[in-house]
């Protein structure tokens, strides 16, 4: 044996070098074929920086690639993943690429996702890939109807993310072989055909996010072998196909916003291997079926019109993680029995009563019980869900104490106790809830004074005890609270001095109907970003500060029903002032005007008054030179420090990323970032960032905008920024330049001379813009919004999407602005609060409390709040609320619907108050609270575009 041994390793050594040299070898035309179409993707494609087969190839192996993939002897080619290539009709202008890929006869798998085709390459179309199986080519610019592919041998098909238009055509059922069909977030109409029972491989089948209607077909039940159904966010009809239970291997079934209607089948728990049913937001009525969780791991039927009680055996199915019925006409008790590995229970907005019963679901992290009827106390036994984040007990009927227990909580975000008949004080042991961003206990009947010990919640954004009993002073420890946001400590019974306050509020500060008296405090001129000051129904005295008169975020202050004396200050035209009830003020005397035909029909005055008053204003004269220079000697530094700029900025890097000729041709950067020593060019001031007028030494006027946070790298700065200065939408504002310093950005664009969306609905521009205006301004943000989130090679995601940052060209243009923040600031070195990398208030996803990170769901929010900003003229914080919880509030009531609408806008017509009410449907849908209930933005954009009158 052992004479063997040699002859053995001989063998073994040849066959690994015949392995690595010999059987890797792919036939000579798939190598050139290969080889030639690295060397054209790489002269054509700009994209360098992302081009996954830019770095050095091993050009004679191939199946080496990233993305490409050989048979198991490396001897053909079976798979090729083209995505995120940047591939488009300019980059590659024929179809020589297209011709090289389907030249390899072996290639059974084609991705081309991620790219920016807007037409399918005729040799891909014709069936030139006469053996390929799998074909995907989403997220591109496909436009038209859908195609006729010849490639009956299709296994795979993802046509997903495009723009496809028209309706499904029958012929798509000759594919008999798909096992995949993805036709999802698409310009589809029409039905779905009733023979797509022909696609009998069929296992998975996504139809969401087109705009699809009539009846879901039964033939869909007949396909036994289907997995996977998507039918969500469309405009489906009628009731579920009854034999839905036939379809024994189906694992998820989505039919979500949609206008179904009747019960929810019986038969669909009878589905042993359905672990997903989602039918929220429909029409669904009658019980929940017995059973339906049998299997289930995921339900959601919440916004629907089911009644009758919960079943008892609901909860308690061990393989349960997620159950939503909130938002229904569900009646009874809460089952007290339910599965330890349940995450997350909604059971918010129905007609539920008794008491809050106890399981033993130690997963629980998500509890969500308000606006129902319970009663009872809060059970101390709560302390024991340990995974707890979410608490949600408000608008109930619960009474008794706080639970000193629910201090042990840990992992609590939120905690919502609001609106019930709770009495005591609020237990010192909350002061443990160290991550704890959200505590709502007002509407109750509490007692006591304020702890101290809840200042060392330093995560803590907002903090609501209005409408309570509470007295004593605020604690001076809340000064230390600097992620605080929204301080609500209305109608209580709070008194003392109050020496600071949280410095970073900007939702609001409420002290109304108390019993503070005195002056108003200075401790308020700290606090520079807030939007909403009401101190009304209180004892305050004295005048009203000056301090008031420049905090610039401030858009309303109520001062009303106190004793407050002297002259009213002047303040901005767009704060809204409310000071009614001070019996003991006055308003500046009005300057009277020469024009006025009142004032030149006076009656002659007496000679004595005239000298009286002569001498009087002679006085007033001299006394005012002597203050206007007086006031010079004390602002000369100020003044020179306007008038002449600082010294020149240490430029690092600098480029001009226009192609325009004339952009390229006037912008000087010296003369741009000159402008920003003045502070006479400030033109805007947003969350992020400071927009400076420039006028260039041609005559031209651009806007420079220094970013106001720590930068990432510069590296990042600049890719980012050459990436964006390629885009081309005119909904978008694009930068035309940059300058990088070792501090700041400075990037310069087209002036927009109309101003903000803000201005014209707020600001002093208000009332300038007609609903027409309004709808059009609404398209053009979707429009720009919907192009950066569908960029093939990976969406832009807005940092700071509001009213403030949305320019107009005119009346009719709006251009979205600030899409390159996301990249250029870091967030890691924000010294600030979390809405610092979040956004403005009033704009900010409910979600980002426990994500903590920007999403193209979050912008759709921000773009549902813009909306509602133009639909009903208020702001995004207004009255100490933010918008978008107003409306949601004021929509549940059928009757108060017109309520809702700018009145000055709405009775202009009978047209445009239908319209508005149509583009209300749509802006709920943006601010749900829910991210994955909200539409994305194409789909938004055409429901907008659904509404034209």
């Amino acid at each position: 044996m052992s004479n063997l041994t040699p002859l053995f390793f001989f063998f073994s050594f040849f066959f690994i070098i015949h392995t690595k040299y010999v059987s890797c070898q792919l036939p000579s035309s798939q190598l050139t074929a290969m080889n030639t179409l690295h060397q054209l993707l790489v002269q054509n494609i700009n994209n360098e920086n992302n081009y996954p087969w830019n770095s050095s190839q091993n050009l004679a192996d191939p199946c080496s690639w990233a993305g490409v993939s050989c048979n198991q002897n490396n001897s053909s080619i079976t798979m090729l993943s083209l995505s995120s290539f940047s591939i488009s009709e300019t980059t590659l202008n024929d179809s020589s690429w297209s011709s090289l890929v389907c030249g390899i006869e072996t290639l059974q798998s084609l991705n081309l996702s991620n790219n920016q085709l807007s037409s399918i390459p005729s040799p891909i179309l014709l069936s030139s890939c006469a053996d390929l199986k799998a074909l995907n080519l989403s997220n591109n610019k496909l436009t038209g109807s859908l195609p006729s592919f010849l490639q009956l041998g299709l296994t795979s098909l993802d046509l997903s993310h495009n723009l496809f238009e028209g309706i499904i055509p029958r012929r798509i059922t000759q594919l008999r072989n798909l096992s995949l069909l993805d036709l999802s977030y698409n310009l589809l109409t029409g039905t779905i055909p009733d023979d797509i029972d022909q696609l009998s491989n069929l296992e998975r089948l996504f139809l969401s996010a087109n705009s699809l209607t009539g009846e879901i077909p039964q033939s869909v039940t007949n396909i036994t072998t289907l997995k996977q159904f998507a039918a969500g966010y469309n405009g489906f009809t009628g009731t579920v196909p009854s034999g839905i239970g036939q379809l024994s291997s189906l694992e998820q079934l989505i039919l979500s916003e949609n206008n179904l209607t009747g019960e929810i089948p019986q038969s669909i728990a009878r589905i042993t291997t359905l672990t997903r049913f989602s039918a929220n937001q429909n029409g669904f009525t009658g019980a929940i079926p017995q059973g339906i969780t049998r299997y289930l791991s995921y339900l959601d039927v919440s916004y629907n019109e089911l009644s009758g009680s919960i079943p008892s055996d609901l909860l308690s199915q061990p393989n349960l993680l997620t159950v939503d019925l909130s938002s229904n006409k569900l009646e009874g008790f809460i089952p007290v029995n339910a599965s330890k590995s349940l995450v997350r229970l909604r059971l918010g907005s129905n007609r539920l009563r008794g008491e809050i019963p106890l399981w033993s679901s130690s997963s629980l992290a998500y509890l969500e019980l308000g606006n129902n009827s319970l009663s009872g106390r809060i059970p101390a036994e709560l302390r024991l869900y340990k995974n707890l984040s979410l608490l949600d007990l408000s608008h109930n009927d619960l009474d008794g104490y706080v639970p000193p227990e629910l201090g042990d909580l840990s992992k609590l975000q939120v905690v919502q106790l609001d609106h019930n008949k709770l009495f005591g004080k609020i237990p010192d042991e909350f002061s443990g809830l160290q991550i704890l961003v959200k505590l709502n206990m007002s509407w109750n009947s509490l007692t006591g004074s304020i702890p101290p010990s809840l200042s060392r919640l330093q995560k803590l954004t907002n903090l609501d005890l209005q409408v309570n009993n509470l007295s004593g002073p605020i604690p001076d420890s809340f000064a230390t609270m600097d992620s605080l946001l929204e301080l609500q400590l209305g109608d209580n019974r709070l008194s003392g001095v109050i020496r600071s306050l949280p410095t970073k509020l900007q939702i609001a500060l409420n002290l109304s109907r108390n019993n503070f008296e005195g002056p108003i405090p200075e401790s308020i001129a700290r606090i520079q970003e807030l939007e909403v000051l009401d101190l009304s129904n209180n004892r305050f005295s004295g005048g009203i500060p000056s301090f008031l008169t420049s905090m610039r975020s401030l858009t309303q202050i109520l001062l009303s029903n106190n004793s407050l004396t002297g002259l009213i200050p002047q303040f901005n035209p767009s704060v809204i002032v409310s000071y009614g009830g001070n019996a003991n003020l006055t308003f500046p005397p009005p300057k009277p005007s020469p024009a006025d035909p009142e004032w030149k029909s006076k009656k002659t005055v007496p000679m004595g008054i005239v000298a009286a008053s002569t001498a009087a204003v002679v006085a007033l004269v001299i006394l005012a030179v002597l203050a206007v220079i007086v006031s010079r000697k004390a602002h000369r530094v100020n003044d020179e420090e306007d008038c002449h700029p600082s010294p020149p900025l240490e430029v690092i890097r600098s480029n001009l990323l226009t192609l325009n000729v004339i952009h390229r041709t006037n912008i000087d950067f010296a003369k741009g970032l000159e402008s920003v020593s003045y502070a006479s060019s400030i033109v805007l001031k947003t969350r992020f960032s400071t927009y400076y007028k420039a006028v260039m030494p041609s005559g031209m006027t651009y806007f420079v905008k220094k970013v106001n946070f720590q930068l990432s790298s510069h590296d990042l700065v600049e890719q980012e920024l050459e990436t964006v200065g390629r885009l081309r939408n005119s909904c978008v504002m694009i930068p035309l330049a940059y300058a990088l310093t070792t501090d700041s950005a400075y990037i310069f664009y087209e002036f927009v001379e109309k101003g903000t969306l803000f201005d014209h609905l707020h600001g002093t521009l208000r009332n300038s813009l007609d609903w027409t205006n309004r709808y059009s301004i609404a398209l053009g943000v979707a429009n720009g919004l919907a192009f950066l989130h569908g960029r093939p090679s990976g969406p832009v995601i807005l940092l700071d999407l509001s009213s403030k940052s949305v320019m107009l060209k005119s009346l009719n243009e709006p251009q979205i602005g600030d899409i390159e923040l996301s990249k250029v600031i870091d967030p890691s070195k924000s010294t600030g609060n979390f809405s610092d990398v979040a956004g403005s208030v009033g704009y900010v996803p409910p979600e980002y409390a426990y994500a903590m990170r920007v999403t193209m769901a979050g912008n759709v929010y921000s773009f549902g709040v813009i909306l509602l900003e133009m639909l009903t003229g208020k702001t995004a914080v207004s009255e100490g609320s933010e918008l978008a919880k107003w409306v949601s509030t004021k929509s549940k009531d059928k009757h108060k619907i017109d309520q809702i609408l700018d009145s000055a806008v709405s009775r202009t017509s009978a047209a445009a108050r239908e319209q508005m009410l149509a583009i209300l449907k749509v802006a709920l849908a943006c601010v749900s609270a829910s991210p994955e209930a909200r539409p994305d933005m194409r789909r938004v954009l055409r429901m907008l575009l659904n509404a034209r009158s």
